[in-house]
């Protein structure tokens, strides 16, 4: 008897032990959106993300300055139980590029956004390429905040949404302080963590050359969508399978 009651325990053991072994991904996504914009920007990838058994939280920037989203969002991934993807459109990407350096955070995930190195400043980030017609767009109040025109909204931000969708966009839009496009990141997470990308092919914000750009500088696992700059409300099936394939191959063990 005592052969097979030894045998009964061993693989008893082995089964117990072998879930606390083996990795598992990361079930925490921290989204950051991006300027003249607000979490709304999120809402249709965040259902997905859901549905796959991710736990789903959108940081709301004031876009006031970019030390005060940097804490918007270094917050939200403090409130997190365990390892973070985190995801920034836009704008955004400088943010999560300074506060993926967090230890908390494992992945990062670009949305047609920025990924600048260290000490470069955002609004230089696109010299070498066209200037991208949405620019043109940009109107500032009399304290110095950006908010793109309806045309703007309309014709170059988020043309490909149907024209419901455009309005809400536009009435929803973050007003950005224009200082934010003289920050400089002083760490630059996606040297020292993996990262994906979203290439919008039909943006008109950003270059989407320059998205290529930013993709091969930091060996982003890369996509392209046919999408405007808001590839997270035209095509979410295809960001949120991204951001899922992300945190199911971040081990954790």
């Amino acid at each position: 008897m005592f052969p097979q009651l030894f045998f009964a325990l061993a693989l008893a053991a082995t089964l117990v032990a072998q879930p606390a072994q083996a990795a598992t991904g990361v079930r925490n996504v921290v989204l950051v959106h991006g300027a003249f914009a607000d979490g709304s920007s999120w809402a249709k990838v965040i259902p997905l993300l859901e549905k796959a058994g991710l736990n789903a939280v959108a940081v709301q920037n004031p876009l006031t300055s970019f030390e005060d989203d940097v804490a918007a969002t270094k917050r939200a991934i403090a409130l997190q139980d365990g390892p973070v993807i985190l995801v920034g459109h836009s704008w955004g990407g400088v943010v999560i590029t300074e506060a993926g350096a967090d230890p908390k955070v494992a992945g990062l995930v670009y949305v047609a956004a920025f990924a600048p190195d260290v000490g470069v400043p955002v609004g230089e980030l696109g010299k070498d390429y066209p200037q991208p017609p949405g620019s043109a767009e940009l109107k500032p109040d009399a304290q110095g905040y950006l908010s793109l025109t309806t045309k703007g909204v309309m014709e170059f931000f988020a043309p490909d949404l149907p024209l419901a969708q455009r309005k809400i966009v536009a009435a929803t839009q973050g007003a950005t302080n224009s200082a934010v496009f003289g920050s400089k990141v002083t760490t630059a997470a996606w040297k020292n963590k993996p990262s994906w990308y979203v290439v919008a092919a039909d943006d008109r914000m950003i270059s989407p050359d320059l998205e290529r750009a930013f993709a091969s500088t930091i060996k982003a696992t890369t996509i392209t969508v046919p999408s405007s700059h808001v590839a997270m409300l035209s095509h979410p099936e295809a960001v949120a399978k991204l951001i899922i394939d992300a945190a199911k191959s971040t081990p954790v063990n």
